[in-house]
């Protein structure tokens, strides 16, 4: 038998999935639990990856002048991309206006919003874990990283006897991690035909009616999120990288069909970070610190929708926001999806606090939740394809030698 690429088997696998999800809704069941299990295997792997990784990865690093200057190049990739991407939401909310004349009869009830990561004092308060097995059994990842970091750091400050013990460890446990991740990859296909067969099976019913009332307002969002993805980040990759765009997107092709299909950047992060290194090239010192940090700080499709759909929702009530207040949705914005979990739904909740910012009516969250789900797909692709690109663009910044 013929042995196909994993993209080539996952697309095959969505291609099924849909058809599946679409003409046998009732029994989507009995390939649903495919789905579940390899969720399972993914999030096992996470936690254990990311602590493994980091701390190899920092260790490896060396001194804290090397780390601070991969921090500091890291966060200000994250933190510019992220702009980019909510200026580009700005823009394209205001030509397309699309909450004028939207269907306020949409309107339903809207679960837990309650989970905010809330401000950003809140959020530095959270980086630093008063039990650390508590974070670890909670998979809180800013806890998680940030003791990764330090332990990393620690590991070059102690004897050299100790030093090249622990970082022996720690280099052995991530290979471990990534033998096991090879292993729950074989399963991506099957798993991916159990999600999305379920998901295409919830949506059939409404689907037609969903994208004519809500059309609009999906175009400006994926608008956004192409534009983003297919002109800003290759350009970042051909003139800031000097790397090719193209050849780098196919090889993280197999993670951004993953990211699409679980909604999540966490359980797709060990696909992306062995994509990263073995087709992209980019070394282990750069991908352990650079996309963990990534799957958790930077989320680009989510900050473009969470901009849009905040402008949606005002325009949606009648309610002009001034300059000053869209200034405010753009801070709040970035602050809002740095904040935002790598998990499904995450950007949902996070908009509750972009609209209590600007004073908006929480109520209005119920007019985009029909076609969330299928939104959250696209930008969970956009902000995977965000974090290798960044890991890309710093890799060739240390002057490294990359495959793309």
């Amino acid at each position: 038998m013929l042995k196909l690429k994993l993209h080539w088997q996952i697309l095959i696998a969505l291609f099924v999935a849909v058809l599946y999800g679409m003409f046998f809704p009732e029994e989507v069941g009995y390939v649903k639990w495919m789905g579940d299990i390899f969720l399972r295997g993914l999030r096992m792997i996470i936690v254990p990856l990311i602590l493994t990784s980091i701390i190899s990865g920092v260790a490896n690093i060396g001194d804290a002048h090397n780390l601070g200057r991969l921090g500091l190049k890291t966060f200000a990739y994250y933190i510019s991309t992220s702009f980019f991407a909510i200026l580009t939401g700005l823009i394209l909310v205001n030509l397309i206006k699309p909450g004028i004349g939207a269907d306020l009869g949409l309107t339903t009830e809207v679960p837990e919003l309650t989970a905010t990561s809330g401000d950003l004092g809140e959020v530095i308060m959270r980086m630093i874990p008063t039990n650390i097995f508590d974070a670890l059994a909670s998979a809180d990842m800013l806890a998680i990283i940030f003791f990764s970091i330090l332990v990393g750091y620690f590991i070059t400050k102690v004897d050299d006897k100790y030093k090249v013990l622990f970082t022996d460890i720690f280099n052995g446990g991530f290979e471990v991690m990534m033998k096991l991740t090879h292993f729950v990859i074989l399963f991506t296909p099957l798993g991916i035909l159990g999600i999305v067969a379920g998901v295409v099976a919830d949506q059939a019913d409404n689907l037609t009616s969903l994208v004519g009332s809500l059309g609009m307002y999906m175009l400006a969002v994926l608008l956004g999120l192409f534009f983003h993805a297919f002109v800003t980040l290759p350009l970042i990759v051909k003139f800031v990288a000097k790397a090719n765009p193209w050849k780098h997107f196919n090889a993280m092709s197999a993670p951004l069909l993953t990211a699409f299909s679980t909604s999540s950047s966490s359980a797709t992060l060990p696909l992306t970070m062995d994509a990263v290194e073995n087709n992209s090239g980019v070394s282990n010192k750069i991908t352990s610190f650079v996309l963990p940090l990534g799957a958790t700080v930077n989320m680009d499709g989510t900050a473009i929708y969470e901009c849009v759909a905040a402008m949606f929702i005002a325009q949606a009530y009648g309610i002009d926001l001034s300059f000053l207040q869209q200034m405010i949705v753009v801070v709040t914005a970035l602050l809002a999806s740095i904040g935002a979990a790598g998990i499904p739904m995450a950007g949902l909740v996070m908009i509750s606090v972009i609209l209590s910012a600007v004073g908006l009516p929480l109520e209005g969250v119920g007019l985009i939740l029909a076609v969330d789900r299928f939104l959250d797909m696209c930008r969970t692709t956009v902000n995977v394809w965000s974090d290798s690109c960044g890991a890309v663009t710093i890799a060739k910044s240390e002057g490294e030698t990359l495959k793309v």
